[in-house]
């Protein structure tokens, strides 16, 4: 008898260098399980105002460049991500809540191109160094991959995105989701945040996947 798939709630901000990282883990999440789990990607504000985010944590660590730095230091750890010497030491986005509601555009357009478009919005930012917080950049985003920029920025302009956006926003307020990224499933009773390795993500939704539906989970 077929059982309905692990639900995995995956918030994050399109400006988190730790999503950026943890992108290719959920799509391993994703292809590992296949049909046994489902990825429900959201979006928190995490840099939904950019500049008061540098002056209140980084003014006195050097601002801007000072986190350029940070940021650049956390990509050299990792092999499969890259930053452009330009991303954050001098294009700088103002927020990443256009970003967002284009990729709410974007699912409503068609839900299987979402995580093609949120991968394509971050490699923007991080390696090509093109500010996503200027919906000009984000509708050639769209332009390049398989989705009608006309059909996404009609949801754009009737609304409907900033509809879906704020549903993503008002759950992850009413959660007390403040990281990016978090991972929240089992009915919420467990949660994920931050820098999270793949077999911690994958031994946690082994648990739920194998589990009876009516035995009590020990995880």
């Amino acid at each position: 008898m077929a059982t309905d798939p692990v639900v995995v709630s995956h918030y994050s901000d399109a400006l988190c260098v730790w999503a950026y990282v943890a992108q290719v883990r959920f799509d391993e999440l994703d292809s590992t399980f296949e049909h046994e789990v489902q990825i429900d990607y959201r979006y928190c504000s995490a840099f939904g105002a950019v500049h008061q985010k540098m002056h209140s944590g980084w003014a006195e660590r050097g601002g801007v460049a000072g986190y350029a730095a940070h940021v650049q230091g956390i990509v050299d750890k990792f092999e499969h991500v890259h930053l452009h010497a330009d991303t954050w030491a001098k294009v700088t986005p103002t927020s990443s809540m256009p970003a967002h509601v284009f990729l709410r555009a974007v699912a409503l357009v068609d839900p299987s191109a979402h995580r093609e478009a949120a991968w394509a919005v971050r490699l923007a930012f991080f390696a090509q160094a093109r500010d996503i917080s200027q919906r000009d950049e984000l509708l050639a985003i769209a332009e390049q991959g398989n989705v009608s920029h006309v059909e996404v920025e009609r949801r754009l302009n009737d609304g409907s995105a900033y509809a879906s956006l704020s549903l993503d926003l008002r759950a992850a307020a009413e959660q007390g989701i403040t990281v990016s990224p978090t991972a929240v499933f089992n009915e919420g009773r467990q949660r994920l945040t931050g820098n999270v390795g793949y077999r911690v993500l994958e031994a946690n939704v082994a648990e739920l996947v194998r589990q009876p539906t009516a035995e009590v989970s020990w995880c």
